[in-house]
């Protein structure tokens, strides 16, 4: 892991700068990817897309919450709780999705429903759980768009699992 930006490969600095100025601090996860440009250049190039999915920023915080639980991601599950703390998202819909508990939003629900369905079935997904996100008001694009939140969750709780990273201090209260 970087524990600065000087003593990275080239490759990686520009990537690292991107998220220090974006967040104020680089994450250990992202840090931990700076001695694999390529593999850093990948995880940016997948947020950058899914930040421009149709999905709100809250939504999207969601997906990679949902997908990291059911990943068992403990990590990113962290840093997706105070992502969305900071959103000012109710504190009974991140327990919610921790606590792989339906939410009382009935969009919510079909969008953290599918999302564990895809991540679960490794891409496949319950009939009901798609008749379900369409119907909640999503459309049919946004169930692509969903494997790129998907991708990008997934790659970062499988770098956590190969390669376990400590929780930054600011999310250690969120560990839980």
């Amino acid at each position: 892991m970087a524990d600065n930006i000087d003593n990275v490969p080239k490759g990686a600095k520009a990537g690292l700068h991107e998220i220090q100025k974006r967040l104020g601090f680089i994450p250990n996860l992202v840090s931990a990817l700076a001695d694999a440009p390529a593999a850093l250049d990948g995880y940016l190039a997948l947020n950058q897309a899914w930040n421009h999915s149709s999905f709100t920023a809250e939504e999207r915080q969601i997906v990679l919450l949902a997908a990291s639980v059911e990943n068992s991601c403990r990590y990113c599950a962290a840093l997706h709780t105070t992502m969305l703390k900071a959103m000012r998202t109710a504190p009974a819909t991140i327990a919610a999705i921790r606590n792989r508990m339906a939410l009382q939003e009935p969009k919510r629900n079909a969008l953290v429903k599918i999302t564990g369905d895809i991540v679960a079935g490794r891409g496949f997904a319950s009939e009901g759980a798609k008749r379900d996100f369409l119907a909640a008001g999503y459309e049919a694009t946004a169930l692509k768009e969903l494997t790129v939140g998907i991708a990008l969750a997934t790659m970062g709780n499988y770098l956590d699992h190969l390669d376990p990273t400590p929780i930054d201090p600011a999310l250690t209260i969120e560990a839980r």
